[in-house]
């Protein structure tokens, strides 16, 4: 008999022990891969969002002005400036329908909209057709024109509509609500001069807007890591207990093999052998139910276009290691007990 065929038939013997064991591994594991992989996901939605606006500076109409667009000649005098280049420009505008207030958004780029169903052009969000009843090909009047629907995107407590930003620009009267532009120079002096030199505008930078974003996302994912990890460590601890209480049980049987010849480090392999089978089978268990409850909250969370994202390899491949590697290291202290155990003694023990 062989070490290994030990460690099978000592956790065969001890069925309800393993599998609670186990199970607290499982649940260590599947609640790291689902925290850290919704995390992970929500994070790259954000980031890809963010990345829309991944220019030097912003400038917006200034609070105190009241307005939420600037002017034209105030645009002008923006695009005009020559450290500025690379420019897009963004309208929002709004306007009463049926008594509510119906936003209209501009779009440079409608990779951005999340097409449901139909074509690009005049794209209103599924709570705007639940709301007033509209589908594709239906009328939307607005500053005197006639918009015809020809798509709906994807489900959003948001009342917006999109529309080619041109069109946008030319139904609020040649305004623009916001202007990005990239620089050569220092964006946050570059911003400063800007805001001392036109008035009524606000200019900020990408690392004042994007980048604050962007670490607040990284920070929330190492802080679910941190708290998912907890979980996981409930799971070694009961493995330290499992095995502790199985050399206290075997500890004659221990004896026996040791008089018959086994080797302080096979008695010792044995039993690292078995509490890493145990952390291995949990973590592998743990992956299928996490990977199971990651597809659930991203339907959920309407999330699903970022769900291969939320199973990266690192984490599936990382969390079994990891459970497998603390469980030898949580055997580690038991199986010094085992291979230390006295021949006479072990074998006098009742």
């Amino acid at each position: 008999m062989d070490l290994y065929s030990l460690a099978f038939n000592n956790i065969r013997r001890r069925k309800l022990r393993s599998i609670l064991t186990t199970l607290g591994i499982i649940i260590g594991v599947a609640t790291i891969v689902m925290l850290l992989g919704v995390t992970t996901g929500v994070t790259s939605a954000i980031k890809d969002e963010t990345n829309k606006y991944m220019y030097d500076v912003v400038v917006t109409p200034a609070s105190s002005t009241g307005s939420y667009l600037m002017d034209g000649q105030t645009a002008s005098d923006i695009r005009n400036r020559s450290e500025l280049y690379d420019f897009r420009e963004v309208t929002v505008f709004s306007e009463d329908i049926k008594g509510d207030r119906l936003f209209f958004e501009g779009t440079n780029n409608w990779k951005d909209v999340k097409l449901k169903t139909g074509t690009y052009g005049v794209v209103i969000y599924q709570s705007v057709a639940d709301k007033y009843g509209y589908s594709i090909g239906s009328k939307i009047k607005v500053k005197n024109r006639e918009l015809t629907v020809t798509g709906i995107s994807k489900d959003t407590q948001s009342f917006y509509v999109f529309i080619d930003q041109s069109y946008a620009k030319q139904l609020a009267g040649n305004k623009v609500s916001a202007i990005y532009a990239s620089t050569d120079g220092d964006p946050k002096t570059v911003s400063e001069e800007i805001e001392r030199q036109i008035n009524g505008i606000s200019v900020e930078t990408k690392s004042e807007k994007v980048n604050e974003v962007q670490e607040m996302t990284g920070q929330a994912l190492l802080f679910t890591a941190i708290i998912a990890s907890v979980a996981l460590l409930v799971g070694i601890i009961s493995v330290i207990n499992t095995m502790l209480i199985s050399v206290m049980e075997r500890t004659k049987e221990l004896g026996v093999l040791k008089a018959i010849g086994f080797t302080n480090w096979e008695i010792k392999g044995s039993i690292l052998f078995e509490s890493g089978l145990l952390g291995f089978s949990g973590g592998i268990v743990g992956v299928i139910f996490g990977i199971i409850g990651i597809i659930g909250i991203a339907n959920v969370l309407k999330l699903t276009e970022y769900m291969y994202g939320m199973m990266p390899l690192w984490l599936i491949l990382g969390v079994i290691v990891g459970s497998t590697l603390l469980s030898v290291l949580a055997g580690l202290y038991p199986a010094m007990r085992a291979s230390k155990l006295n021949v006479v003694e072990a074998l006098r023990n009742e």
